[in-house]
This record gives C-alpha cells, sequence and structure tokens, in this order.
C-alpha cells in the first residue's frame, strides 16, 4: 500500500551549472543542424573545464558538402551558449574559451539500422527502456518538488539577465524538500539554494536577502511557514562557478531533467540526440501518454514504460502503472496506448512533430512541465490525446 504522510526531496541546477552548459552546445549543435535538414542525424557530447570546451560525436546529413560547411561554425554555437548563460569569468569567458570540435560523420553501421529501406521502416537508433510519468498534485501533472525546484531557478535565472539583480552569477543549484500529507503536498520542510554571487564579499545572509523574495514570489503562500528550515549558501563563499569550478558533461543530470526521482528512468539522456534516437523521442513519448492518461481522468498517477531495439521500428513493450490510483484497468491504457499513438520512431516523430529545431530551450530548468509552445517546442506537454485514449476503452 502507498505511503500517504511522509517527505520527498529534488533538486534542479540552473543553466550556469556546468553540467548544463554542456547539455545546452549539445542541443545547439542539434537544432542547427535541425534547421537545414529536418532529418539530420545528431549525437553530440560536450565536455567543459576551466578555459575550454570539447565537443565531439557523430553527425550526419544527406549533403555531405554542407555537413563539412557546418564543422567551420561549431564553436561560434558553442560560444554564443555560453555568451547567452552569461559567463565572462576570466577563467570561462565567451570570447576566449578554446572549443575543439571533434564530430565526424555518422557510422555507416548504426546508420544501416536506423534508416528506412523498401523493406522496412526506420527502426530504433538503439535498444533501451524509457519511462514516462504523470501525477494530478499539480495542474502540470509534474511532482511538485522537481516542479518548483525549477521554478525558483528559472525565475532567478530571469532577474540576473534582466540586470535587476546584477550580483548573482550563473552557476547555481535548488533543492525542495515537501511535506506530503494524505499523498498530496501540504508545506516546504527545507529550501536549499546555492547561487553563484559576483560580489566577493557577500556572506550567506547577503545572498539570501536577495534570493528569498524570488523564492516567495514562485512557492505557493501557505507551504512557507515557520518551521520551514533554510540553507543559502551553506558553505559560504561562491563566487568561482561553472566549468572553471567543476568540470561538466553532457547527459549528467539525467534525473534534474525528468521527474526528480519520484519516477524512473531509463537508460539514456536526452540533450545532444536527434529524434531518431528513442533515448529522447520515446522518453517524450512516455510522457505524453502518460499525461495524457491522467487527463483523461483515468489514473491520479501513472508510469508508462516504453521498450526498443535497434533496427526495430515497433516497441517491444508497452507497460503502464497507475499505482493504485486507477479508474481503468493497466492492461486497457496498453491496449489503448496502442490504439491510438503510433510509436515507431518515425510514428513519435510525425504525431509530436519533433523534427525541428526545438531542444536548446530544453536543456535547462527540465524537459516537463512546460507549457506547450507555437512552433512544437514542448510538444510531449499536450493533452490532445484525451479524447482518444477515453474513446478506446
Amino acid at each position: 500500500m502507498a505511503r500517504s504522510n511522509y517527505l520527498f526531496t529534488s533538486e534542479s541546477v540552473s543553466e550556469g551549472h556546468p553540467d548544463k552548459v554542456c547539455d545546452r552546445i549539445s542541443d545547439a549543435v542539434l537544432d542547427a543542424f535541425l534547421a537545414e535538414e529536418p532529418e539530420a542525424r545528431v549525437a553530440c557530447e560536450t565536455f567543459a573545464t576551466t578555459n575550454r570546451v570539447v565537443i565531439g560525436g557523430e553527425v550526419g546529413l544527406s549533403d555531405k558538402a554542407k555537413l563539412h560547411d557546418y564543422m567551420d561554425h561549431i564553436g561560434d554555437i558553442a560560444r554564443a551558449c555560453i555568451k547567452d548563460i552569461g559567463y565572462e569569468q576570466e577563467k570561462f569567458h565567451h570570447e576566449t574559451v578554446e572549443v575543439t570540435n571533434l564530430l565526424h560523420e555518422q557510422s555507416a553501421h548504426i546508420a544501416q539500422g536506423v534508416d528506412a529501406a523498401e523493406d522496412k521502416d526506420e527502426g530504433a537508433g538503439d535498444q533501451g527502456i524509457m519511462f514516462g510519468f504523470a501525477v494530478d498534485e499539480t495542474p502540470e501533472l509534474m511532482p511538485a518538488p522537481i516542479l518548483y525546484s525549477h521554478a525558483i531557478l528559472r525565475r532567478l535565472a530571469e532577474v540576473r539577465k534582466s540586470g535587476q539583480e546584477p550580483t548573482l552569477g550563473p552557476d547555481a543549484k535548488s533543492q525542495l524538500t515537501l511535506r506530503y500529507e494524505d499523498g498530496r503536498p501540504v508545506e516546504v520542510a527545507s529550501i536549499v539554494l546555492s547561487t553563484q554571487h559576483l560580489d566577493a564579499s557577500m556572506t550567506s545572509d547577503d545572498v539570501r536577502a536577495v534570493v528569498e523574495p524570488y523564492i516567495r514570489e514562485v512557492l505557493p503562500t501557505d507551504w512557507l511557514n515557520d518551521q520551514t528550515v533554510w540553507h543559502v549558501n551553506p558553505t559560504g563563499r561562491f563566487v568561482i562557478g561553472g566549468p572553471d569550478g567543476d568540470a561538466g558533461l553532457t547527459g549528467r543530470k539525467i534525473i534534474v531533467d525528468t521527474y526528480g526521482g519520484a519516477a524512473p528512468h531509463g537508460g539514456g539522456a536526452f540533450s545532444g540526440k536527434d529524434p531518431t534516437k528513442v533515448d529522447r523521442s520515446a522518453a517524450y513519448a512516455a510522457r505524453y501518454l502518460a499525461k495524457n492518461v491522467v487527463a483523461a481522468g483515468m489514473a491520479k498517477r501513472c508510469t508508462i514504460q516504453l521498450s526498443y531495439a535497434i533496427g526495430v521500428a515497433e516497441p517491444l513493450s508497452i507497460y503502464a502503472e497507475t499505482h493504485g490510483t486507477g479508474e481503468v484497468h493497466e492492461s486497457e491504457i496498453e491496449k489503448a496506448i496502442r490504439d491510438t499513438m503510433c510509436l515507431t520512431p518515425r510514428g513519435i516523430r510525425t504525431q509530436l512533430g519533433l523534427n525541428r529545431p526545438i531542444y536548446t530551450r530544453t536543456a535547462a530548468y527540465g524537459h516537463f512541465g512546460r507549457a506547450p509552445e507555437e512552433d512544437g517546442g514542448f510538444s510531449w506537454e499536450r493533452t490532445d490525446l484525451v479524447e482518444a485514449l477515453k474513446a478506446a476503452v
């Protein structure tokens, strides 16, 4: 039987966190190739440290000449990302950072398993398991701890980049512990917020005075009380931030990217991967399905698992779990999913419109729980499958 009274914690990191700098660059490279060719193949990894960014992986365009031309602009893409994030530190500056481009053409052996042919549909880019999750404890149908951890850092980034709070730096982390009663979040038990500050004389109390009003602005008013424990910059000074303070790597914040530990995560990261890679596209599809199941009133909480084999189009399995909250049996949900959505890599990309340059914006503050955008960004957050699911059961 599920517990109803408990504490649960999730964390987030800002766009200036070293790993998120790398996710941002990898997704910006992906968007650049998709803008040139919607069927471009990209698997881009980024590493960042003091005054250095290294980019590697595989890319593919149908026009080989254009592929080589694009290789000359990878450094410019990386520098633009670093500038937009806000790094102008002595040892990590968008103008002076050394960028090494080690991208190369996609393996022909991988391509032959993935590409469509006369006798087969496009196959999955790799084997793997992917999970999607939704819960009705927030309007976004996301777990509250991760949703609000993201919201705090997104708000601090807004006031930093607008010039409203010039003492804040790009690197930051948040962590929320929420108290649940009867399975619903009711209060904040503790807040942890560590943020880079550009004024070396600032104390932890000084930093708290800057950030606390924005934290209170973001969180539900009745969740904060005299019992809430605050830890703001608990180690003291935090002036050296970003890749100069700690090396970064694409794909190291997968729990931050998804559900904050409230649900399972599959085997792969998202950033830098084009949507033929089911690590990304099928995880988006699983979230889309779970969210629509909950939005349709079939359950208050839903986990969807999908599995694939490299080069094979159809998923090997579809699994639904409603955690004791279901109004419809899980087997009926699984059948309804098969009846309402084509879950081949091409089917997912078509239904969710994934062959577009919409990925740079996903690199920080979560891939899920965001509002769908007019140009197709966060299309997996739509709830336009509700009526079809209802009809199927």
